[in-house]
């Protein structure tokens, strides 16, 4: 007799559920367990981009739908949940709110307030972000104030690592404000709908709202106190960029002699000798050169500023026959050599660069960028002035995460001279070109000053460099406000479902010429849209299978002598911990249908759970890679990897205690 249609094999044909192994739970089980433990792994490695393995969940829950429980329709239905749907609209409505300039005004303030009081400025850090983030993209309030928090630093002769910290944790309890506050919130809502009974109903815009305010007061004062003195400050005070990553030792001038072998050959035929010298500035004559440096032709008498490490640098002096622009210069003044041809010294009047230290490059210097040809080269026309500046570029999360990215495709996308990158407390001066770049990073680049306000107005990156804002039509900060405020009235006094409001405020924006449906698509980070849409048909397999049932039975009997309080308390830090090492999606949706059935074992009130593990899915404090504004801020505030438990790990069991006592006095146990 043939198995029933459906049903995989086993060696001569008997059905896999028919294994004399006597497994202790059901197959059903233990296939949803795996691809539960093949998610984490994923989302935690990352070895594929993390919108492809949720794409990949949703195919494999269908295919094995007969142990998963999840038919075809319900695993593509992520993709039209109102869930995924209202993080959409959220994406758009946030970028049109920034569009406006209204968060750099606000910016601004901050600074202004701040002033050069190392308490004001951490007060206005974690009160400006904190609050808003409730209502506006926690990512894009930190993407704005790094910037203008490292900028205040540079000119308080403050280190910014006291600040970042703060401003991630603030931002990120802010959040829990509203339902919209974060993704993981409005995710939570969707998978109590369908897991909560048939009584369950999404949770309204303002359902947390009095616990997540006395989430919020609680952790900036633990900021504004215990967390002060527990922040590191990692990276020192500097005056310019070059000082904050170390470069001293790095940036040299060169002068290239008449007889030196690289006369003729192209700047890219250096990275082709192995050398590890990057040439990103060529003085030539009354000229200065910086773009298109890739297949310029060296000339003698050259000045080429070089990235290189001492050692290296002396081995390129004497073999490619360079000098060092100092002594080139002590000679000229001397009359002890003749100058090679093309050098003109009146160009380099300034004083050039210490000669005991290398000191940093022409490239700091204010100079002019003309035309040359040579062969099959062209360059911008003579004439054409262009202040060449060195700054940080912050690489934000959602593109970068996925990217596989190296320091040349950076350098040819943007038009820019890579000198360095900060990965969390590691400056990697050497061998960029065999790096992949990561969100988070830090990069210390050359570029033209029209280059960095392109780059200003990348959403994937953050240019830190004073003033450097948008062009915003501030005319349309009322209309964009009002716009915002109207989508959150709908939803508070429900005349609509929050994803209707949702969606009626992205059509207002579009009528209103605040966006236009191109700016909207490119503020969208789809690799969320699609790990939502993916883990969304899991929490599905998760109930229908029975793991939540098994899981539970194992919490339950492991905290058979606890108080229910405490069962509640630790299954909110039990969440918080799982957060770190997935994404806040995956966590909710797989922890938040075992609550609801520990909560049931328990005669418990199940909203409770619920409520436990969204809170603790929203917070994680740990690590760097717990949540996206913690990555944010890795690289600009030079930690380590430890600092976010030696600042979050006090403020995550104070939490514990807060949220839960929390939760028993607004809604029951």
């Amino acid at each position: 007799m043939s198995p029933p249609s459906g049903h995989l094999l086993w060696g001569d044909g008997v059905p896999l559920q028919q294994l004399p192994v006597e497994l202790p739970v059901s197959f059903d089980v233990v296939v949803v367990l795996v691809i539960v433990a093949a998610v984490f792994v994923l989302f935690f490695t990352q070895p594929v981009p993390i919108d492809a393995t949720a794409v990949a969940l949703v195919v494999v829950l269908a295919i094995l739908g007969e142990w998963t429980g999840v038919s075809p329709a319900e695993a593509v239905s992520g993709f039209s949940n109102p869930a995924t749907l209202t993080v959409l609209a959220m994406f758009v409505l946030s970028e049109g709110v920034r569009r406006t300039g209204v968060i750099q005004i606000l910016t601004r303030k901050l600074v202004a307030f701040a002033g050069d009081n190392e308490f004001r400025q951490l007060l206005a850090t974690v009160t400006l972000s904190g609050p808003t983030a409730g209502v506006v993209s926690n990512v894009s309030i930190v993407a704005v104030l790094i910037p203008a928090v490292m900028n205040l630093a540079r000119k308080t002769k403050r280190s910014p690592s006291k600040l970042l910290i703060p401003l991630s944790f603030a931002s990120m309890l802010g959040g829990m404000l509203t339902v919209i506050g974060t993704i993981t919130n409005l995710l939570a809502s969707e998978v109590w709908v369908q897991v909560g009974g048939p009584d369950a109903q999404p949770f309204s815009l303002l359902e947390f709202t009095q616990l997540g305010a006395v989430v919020l007061l609680v952790g900036i004062v633990y900021l504004l106190t215990v967390g002060r003195y527990l922040t590191p400050a990692r990276i020192q005070p500097a005056e310019s960029p070059t000082d904050s990553f170390g470069m001293a030792d790095y940036l040299t001038d060169v002068v290239v002699m008449e007889d030196s072998p690289l006369v003729g050959s192209r700047v890219t035929e250096l990275h082709d000798r192995d050398l590890d010298v990057d040439v990103f500035q060529i003085v030539r004559g009354n000229r200065t050169l910086t773009r298109g440096l890739g297949s310029e032709r060296i000339q003698s008498g050259d000045v080429l500023s070089v990235r290189a490490d001492q050692e290296t640098l002396q081995e390129v002096l004497e073999q490619e026959h360079l000098q060092l622009l100092p002594e080139v210069m002590e000679s000229a003044a001397e009359d002890e050599e003749p100058l090679p041809p093309g050098f003109s010294p009146q160009r380099h009047d300034w004083g050039g660069i210490d000669a005991e230290s290398s000191g940093t490059s022409a490239a700091d210097e204010t100079a002019s960028e003309s035309t040359e040809t040579d062969g099959d080269e062209t360059n911008e026309e003579e004439g054409e002035d262009e202040k060449i500046e060195l700054t940080e570029v912050v690489l934000l999360p959602g593109p970068w995460s996925s990217r596989r990215s190296g320091v040349t495709d950076f350098e040819r996308d943007y038009d820019v001279t890579v000198l360095a990158i900060r990965r969390g407390d590691e400056v990697i001066r050497q061998r960029l070109r065999e790096v992949r770049l990561q969100a988070g990073d830090v990069i210390l680049v050359q570029a033209a000053d029209q280059v960095l306000d392109h780059i200003a107005r990348d959403a994937n990156v953050a240019v830190s460099t004073d003033d450097r804002w948008e062009d915003f039509d501030r005319s349309k900060i009322p209309v964009a406000l009002g716009i915002l405020a109207g989508v959150l009235g709908l939803a508070a006094f429900e005349v609509f479902t929050l994803v209707i409001s949702a969606l009626t405020g992205v059509a207002a924006m579009f009528f209103t010429g605040i966006l236009t449906p191109e700016e909207a698509y490119g503020a969208i980070d789809w690799e969320v849209i699609f790990m939502v849409a993916g883990v969304i048909p899991l929490g599905i397999a998760v109930e229908a299978s029975g793991t939540s049932d098994v899981i539970a039975d194992l919490v339950v009997s492991a905290g058979v002598l606890l108080p229910v309080i405490v069962v509640l308390g630790l299954f909110y830090l039990g969440t918080a911990v799982i957060t770190e090492m997935i994404s806040n999606s995956a966590s909710v949706v797989l922890m938040l249908p075992i609550g609801v059935e520990v909560a049931g074992q328990l005669g418990a009130n199940p909203f409770a759970f619920a409520m436990a593990v969204t809170f603790a899915a929203s917070t994680p404090l740990l690590t760097p890679v717990g949540y996206q504004t913690n990555l944010m801020v890795y690289g600009p505030g030079g930690y380590k990897f430890t600092d976010f438990a030696r600042v979050g790990a006090p403020l995550q069991l104070i939490l514990t205690g807060v949220t839960t006592l929390g939760i028993v006095f607004f809604w029951g146990l």
